[in-house]
C-alpha cells in the first residue's frame, strides 16, 4: 500500500515538471541548489521519501516497488499525467524501477550514483538491524565518508553540519525499511525496457555508485548518456551542485523524442 509522502511543490504553472528523489538518509531538501537553479522555468517537485523527513515510516521492510508507488500516488494526487523523474543512490533506482513499470508517466529520467543491485544483501540486512538497535549515529561517520571527498567538510562545515542532522533524524525504522529494499533490490536485465531518454550521473570517486556501476546502467539503457564527476563521492548532488545542475539543464532542456542525440561521455 503506498504512503503519502510529503513533498514540495515550486515552479510556474504550467511549466513542465521535474520530480527530485533523495538518497537513503537524507530528504528532499538535499536538491535545493538544483531546485533553486531550475524552478524559474521548470515546476520543481521534491518529496521525502517514505521512512524519510515528514513521511510517514510505516514498519519496514520496504521494496522499491513500494517507493515507487509512492510516487505514483503522489502524481495522481497532483494531477500530473507525466514528468521528468531525477533520483540519487535508492531515488535513482526508484527512478529505475519507475521507467521500467510506468514508463507513460515518465518524460526524461535522470539516474545518480546508484546501481542496478548493490550485493552483498546481509550488509543491508545487517545495516538495518545495527540502526533498530543501536539508533543512526552507529552508522553515521562511516555514511559520511562515503558521502564526501575529505576536502569537502573542509570547505563547508555548514552543508555538513546540516547533513548530519538530517541523517540523524531520520527515523531508524524507516532507513531500516529501506535498507532492506536495498538488499533485495535487482534490475539487471530489464533497464532495456526503459524508454526515457536518460541521463546517468555518477561520481568519479563514489564507493557506492561506482563510475563502473553506472557504464553498466548506460549499457542496459539504449542510447542512455553517462556522465562521470570528478572529485565527487556518493553524495555528488550536494558535493559538485553546479555540474549536476549543468547536466540536469541540458538534458531535461531537451525536449525533443527518440535517442538520436544522445551522447555518450563516459
Amino acid at each position: 500500500m503506498s504512503v503519502d509522502v510529503h513533498h514540495t511543490l515550486e515552479g510556474p504553472d504550467g511549466a513542465p515538471v521535474v520530480v527530485f528523489s533523495n538518497s537513503l538518509g537524507t530528504r528532499g531538501e538535499m536538491w535545493n541548489a538544483e531546485a533553486a537553479a531550475l524552478s524559474d522555468r521548470l515546476r520543481v517537485l521534491r518529496y521525502d521519501t517514505r521512512g524519510h523527513g515528514d513521511s510517514p515510516a510505516p514498519p519496514g521492510p520496504y521494496s522499491v516497488a513500494d517507493l515507487g508507488r509512492d510516487v505514483l500516488a503522489l502524481l495522481d494526487r497532483l494531477e500530473l499525467e507525466r514528468v521528468s523523474f531525477c533520483g540519487l543512490s535508492i531515488g535513482g533506482m526508484t527512478g529505475m524501477w519507475l521507467g521500467v513499470n510506468a514508463p507513460e508517466r515518465i518524460d526524461r529520467l535522470v539516474i545518480c550514483c546508484t546501481a542496478m543491485q548493490l550485493p552483498p544483501s546481509s550488509m543491508w540486512t545487517e545495516r538495518a538491524a545495527q540502526v533498530r538497535a543501536e539508533g543512526m549515529g552507529s552508522v553515521i561517520d562511516a555514511t559520511m565518508e562515503r558521502w564526501f571527498t575529505p576536502e569537502f567538510p573542509e570547505r563547508n562545515p555548514e552543508t555538513i553540519e546540516r547533513i548530519r542532522k538530517t541523517f540523524i533524524s531520520t527515523p531508524p525504522e524507516g532507513y531500516a525499511g529501506c535498507c532492506e529494499a536495498l538488499a533485495e533490490f535487482d534490475m539487471r536485465g530489464q533497464l532495456v525496457d526503459v524508454a526515457a531518454p536518460t541521463l546517468v550521473i555518477a561520481g568519479e570517486d563514489d564507493p557506492v555508485g561506482t563510475p563502473e556501476r553506472a557504464g553498466t546502467i548506460g549499457e542496459e539503457i539504449e542510447g542512455s548518456t553517462v556522465v562521470v564527476l570528478p572529485g565527487a563521492r556518493h553524495l555528488a548532488a550536494v558535493e559538485k551542485a553546479d555540474e549536476v545542475t549543468r547536466e540536469l539543464e541540458q538534458h531535461l532542456g531537451q525536449h525533443q523524442t527518440g535517442r538520436a542525440n544522445a551522447r555518450p561521455r563516459i
